[in-house]
């Protein structure tokens, strides 16, 4: 099965023409544009175990389609680049690290990253593997390479948007023998392309922008290097971390928007961000958009979009929860990227380093200026 698109030069398209015709099969008269769920726990098989689909744990149409999109959006017009695809971005972060990594080995991990990190070095260490851990700024991660065989970069690093210059560090994990991997989670495909810069695994949750309508949870993982690639296929086959056919298929069906809901809500973020460096108290306000935001230089050399997340700061816990009670058009919700802009006090969950009044705005679809009114009016009201 194959796909006149990806054979016709697509490397040369727009992000837009891309993502709308990415992973799509060869078109069959009578037959839709982009096949439905395919629910089967077994396939027919006589004789011989052998072809594409055997087992439903194993192999799925839906995911094959699905996998072949996003390969076409993390690498465009590139040989030999696989996707698996998982039930969540922990099954897939889970996979790469558990699939890559034995007792003595040794892993460097963002201190700053996604909070849940911390748990996953817990079963890590339990596994005998060594955890080294370093900020996503300046590229720290330099300093404790040495002898490890994973590096593991969160950047945009979640929640606090501190970037690092991922072709610099794979340079330097490679040269001392260590693979790396990035989170692309709130980048996404179309802000940067992890394998263009270096590393050898680009994982994201597919629950966030990618997807946006906030109703699939969904991972994926996509590499070049065929034999590391086979142990991720191996630890999902073990573990069983499968998505499930629908949300396969609603996960491609939203990827069709994904050029238009990533430009319109990084270009609001943007507003945002700017609204809030330029209100009169001092907000602490991060976004790598931002020319003084102290990710920004390394953001402008390898990111193409700068996300959908601003983070900033209010002086109390209490200020934070009047803030977000005050807000009319903004869901109190966790996770970011979706259609809906939401916020939270990300304090709240207690594993993440940050002060008690740090919000995570992700910015949604709605129209720009009525999200910077709600913003405004919610800050003045907040502060009374």
């Amino acid at each position: 099965m194959t796909n006149s698109f990806e054979g016709a030069g697509s490397e040369g398209v727009g992000d837009g023409t891309r993502a709308v015709r990415a992973g799509l099969p060869e078109p069959v008269k009578h037959e839709p544009t982009l096949p439905g769920p395919v629910f089967a726990a077994h396939f027919h098989l006589p004789g011989e175990p052998t072809g594409s689909y055997t087992y439903g744990r194993d192999e799925n149409p839906t995911w094959t389609h699905l996998e072949r999109a996003i390969g076409e959006l993390e690498a465009p017009g590139r040989d030999g680049v696989e996707t698996l695809v998982f039930a969540s971005g922990m099954a897939a972060i889970s996979a790469v690290l558990f699939s890559q990594l034995s007792a003595g080995d040794t892993v460097v991990l963002p201190d700053d990253g996604y909070q849940v990190l911390p748990l996953v070095r817990g079963q890590l260490e339990a596994y005998g593997i060594e955890v080294r851990t370093a900020p996503t700024g300046g590229d720290a991660q330099l300093d404790v390479l040495d002898g490890a065989k994973l590096l593991w970069i969160e950047t945009p690093s979640n929640p606090g948007l501190d970037v690092c210059d991922v072709r610099r560090l794979a340079e330097a994990a490679h040269a001392r023998g260590a693979l790396v991997a990035v989170d692309n989670t709130l980048a996404t495909p179309l802000g940067q392309r992890p394998l263009e810069l270096g590393a050898d695994f680009s994982v994201a949750s597919g629950t966030k922008q990618l997807t946006g309508h906030g109703d699939v949870l969904l991972g994926y993982v996509t590499g070049a290097d065929a034999s590391a690639m086979a142990s991720v296929r191996r630890w999902r086959k073990i573990v069983g971390a499968i998505p499930g056919p629908m949300e396969a298929w609603l996960a491609h069906r939203s990827l069709a928007t994904l050029q238009m809901r990533v430009d319109r809500q990084n270009a609001t973020a943007q507003v945002i961000a700017e609204t809030l460096r330029d209100w009169p108290e001092e907000l602490g306000v991060r976004y790598p958009g931002l020319p003084g935001d102290p990710s920004h230089k390394i953001a402008s050399q390898q990111m193409r979009r700068f996300g959908c997340v601003v983070s900033f700061t209010l002086p109390t816990r209490a200020r934070a929860d009047r803030f977000l009670d005050a807000l009319r058009l903004v869901d109190d919700a966790t996770s970011f990227g979706g259609v809906r802009s939401t916020a939270e006090r990300r304090g709240r969950w207690g594993g993440d380093a940050v002060p008690e009044g740090f919000i995570r705005f992700s910015v949604g679809a709605e129209d720009p200026e009525d999200l910077v009114a709600d913003v405004r009016r919610a800050l003045a009201e907040s502060a009374k």
